[in-house]
């Protein structure tokens, strides 16, 4: 269920709009999908307390707070090869959202640089969640980086290219709607290739 075995695994976030009667206006919406197409998981945290899908037990994530620039100038063409990816999973995201009449998303260099950062991450310390082995919600990344207007995050693990990460977010309800939602306006993409990967996440913004 963790995704051992090279099985594709998935999960998504999505932060709420208006506040709910225990939780601030940042906390993040809990959204259960008892489906996983594809073999893929899901779970959606809220930012205080993450909260399993039944079916499966909690994993942990990790994070990158750090601002730093995602380049790697000693691997420039596994960068390259990231960053090629990345841009196909922007053009796939909005030739999904024009099908629904959705506008298109806007790449940002800061949401980019925070998905790359916890793609990266998520490689370096073997943890795959929302919720970083350190405690910190997508929102407390995101709000360390200087980022307000993250909005929500898809992770995945395992497929080999932006068409089968795409496809397998978009056979799950939470991913997709993450991916089709009209009051998003930018998008943020990061990948890490390599063993036991790869790594992907989308950082979507308001």
């Amino acid at each position: 269920a963790d995704g051992r075995g090279g099985t594709p695994t998935s999960r998504d976030a999505e932060r709420s709009l208006s506040p709910s009667p225990s939780a601030s206006t940042s906390s993040a919406a809990p959204t259960k999908t008892p489906e996983k197409p594809e073999k893929t998981q899901e779970k959606t945290p809220e930012k205080e307390k993450p909260a399993a899908t039944p079916s499966e037990k909690p994993e942990n994530t990790p994070s990158r707070t750090a601002t730093q620039a995602p380049e790697k100038p000693s691997a420039p063409a596994a960068l390259s090869e990231e960053s090629a990816a990345a841009a196909q999973v922007l053009k796939l995201v909005n030739e999904e959202r024009a099908k629904v009449g959705c506008s298109a998303l806007a790449a940002n260099s800061a949401l980019t640089e925070l998905a790359q950062n916890y793609s990266e991450d998520m490689r370096a310390r073997g943890f795959f969640d929302h919720t970083d082995p350190d405690g910190r919600t997508p929102w407390d990344r995101a709000e360390k980086a200087g980022i307000s207007n993250l909005g929500g995050e898809n992770i995945a693990r395992g497929q080999a290219d932006a068409a089968a990460v795409m496809d397998a977010w978009m056979n799950s309800p939470g991913h997709r709607a993450n991916i089709l939602n009209c009051d998003f306006k930018t998008l943020g993409v990061g990948v890490e290739l390599g063993s036991g990967g790869p790594w992907w996440t989308q950082n979507f913004g308001y």
